[in-house]
């Protein structure tokens, strides 16, 4: 894909754009955030992936802006999807790692859903007019044991469909109480066709109306189900978490990706619909790394290849089109200010966010972070205990500026490395700068101590 360079006339443009839309003589537009699950940073062409051909979103990219620097607020799935919800770090509300039975939720020193007093984004639109609607995993309370998470409604969605890990399960996509079963109503390889045909049907039926949806598939999470991977017998033709498999779950969703794309067009809404595509987390399995463009880790690891998502925006006569933006540093708490932002949707009264408003980034003007990013992974070895290797990361990570620092709570472990000449982290420079490391380190240190302990009203709001 091209990199066309930001010039003064695009940054004006951007300016403009943002002033028409925030102050606000336009409509205000259709919000889809499209968020993948486990898809490394390099998984689709635009990214460098050549696992196969994905088209559609290669030229989804070409159409608006691409970002090489933006971080999940977590390596894994629930506290990255509370990050997006709240636009705060999720160890402020006791999620560290994912959410599992009450037990493994207690051992781990986490709560067993969001609570519903947390900040929320589809709140937030909601209050400003738009319809709301998610459609996808959920994973922040809900399914196993946890009965009593708080229903959609109360985190502001009109509408939902979702999967077993959530507080109202899809009956058409749980059949039994696991991520993917054979007797499910919508088989594994059409749950993304599923959750687009949702949203379209959403969009359809509230035309006139501007929209907020979450469309958050489950796809790429193993196990990889194709349609070609039928059961026989008892047995898939092949392994469902094996590379095979994996190329053709991809393109299949590329392909839904495309329908999506399409139905707005058909639909007429696709000029003022701004869609985010992006991961909740990198991958598992990575083969050896080529999921994440050489960057070190994977999912459950604070190093590059766990946190550094693909990062694309669209919006036709706003977002730059053809654009790659390596320069500006994003995080997933940024998309609750961004987005408010543009939607001319006023925040919560004492609001205490932890991202940026990013949108000149969008539009076109790229910006340096002002505030610091930080991250907790799990909070004891039960929580905190994958992956083995070199890939397992300290559980604690703050990046200021160039520098990222990664160390363990209350140990001297500390790693610094320059993201600006080595964002594969392959050569700690912590000796090497020490006023760094102990500025860093203190602040890292400060932040964590200061987050809540789990209390039964924190794991539990609403029992008795």
């Amino acid at each position: 894909m091209r990199a066309t360079k930001i010039t003064l006339p695009m940054v004006l443009l951007a300016a403009l754009s943002i002033s028409s839309v925030a102050a606000f003589g336009q409509e205000p537009p259709n919000i889809i955030v499209i968020l993948t699950d486990d898809m490394g940073f390099s998984d689709i062409g635009t990214f460098g992936g050549d696992f196969v051909p994905t088209p559609r979103l290669d030229r989804f990219a070409e159409e608006g802006s691409k970002f090489t620097q933006y971080y999940s607020a977590s390596p894994i799935c629930s506290p990255s999807r509370t990050s997006i919800l709240t636009g705060m770090f999720p160890a402020e509300w006791n999620f560290t790692n994912y959410l599992n039975d009450r037990r493994s939720n207690g051992r781990a020193e986490q709560a067993n859903y969001l609570n519903v007093h947390a900040p929320s984004i589809a709140k937030v639109l909601k209050a400003a007019g738009y319809a709301t609607g998610h459609f996808g995993k959920w994973h922040m309370g809900g399914g196993r044991d946890i009965k009593n998470a708080p229903k959609f409604k109360l985190y502001g969605f009109d509408e939902h469909a979702s999967t077993y890990e959530s507080p109202e399960p899809d009956p058409a996509l749980t059949a039994t109480n696991w991520i993917w079963s054979d007797v499910d109503s919508v088989q594994r390889w059409d749950r993304t066709a599923y959750f687009v045909d949702k949203t379209l049907d959403f969009l359809r039926r509230h035309e006139g109306t501007p929209c907020f949806v979450n469309l958050w598939p489950d796809d790429m999470h193993t196990p990889w189900v194709p349609e070609e991977n039928r059961r026989q017998a008892g047995k898939f033709p092949m392994d469902p978490n094996e590379e095979a498999a994996f190329k053709l779950v991809l393109a299949e969703f590329d392909k839904q990706m495309g329908r999506l794309f399409d139905g707005l067009e058909e639909l007429g809404i696709a000029e003022n619909t701004l869609i985010i595509f992006t991961s909740d987390n990198g991958p598992l399995p990575s083969f050896r790394g080529s999921r994440s463009g050489g960057l070190r880790g994977t999912k459950l690891s604070l190093y590059e290849g766990g946190i550094r998502m693909p990062f694309i925006v669209r919006w036709p006569g706003h977002v730059p089109a053809g654009v790659t933006d390596s320069v500006s540093v994003l995080n997933s708490t940024d998309l609750f200010p961004t987005l408010s932002s543009i939607a001319a949707a006023a925040l919560p009264a004492n609001y205490k966010g932890d991202g940026e408003n990013r949108a000149w980034v969008l539009m076109g003007s790229p910006s340096p972070r002002k505030k610091e990013m930080y991250w907790e992974y799990g909070r004891n070895d039960y929580a905190f205990n994958y992956p083995k290797g070199r890939d397992r990361s300290p559980n604690l990570a703050i990046r200021s500026g160039k520098w990222k620092l990664l160390m363990d709570y209350q140990r001297d472990n500390v790693e610094l490395y320059d993201m600006e000449s080595d964002r594969y982290e392959t050569t700690n420079v912590a000796e090497s700068y020490p006023e760094v490391v102990n500025e860093l380190r203190a602040r890292l240190h400060t932040w964590r101590a200061y987050l809540p302990e789990l209390t039964p009203e924190r794991a539990d709001p609403a029992r008795k």
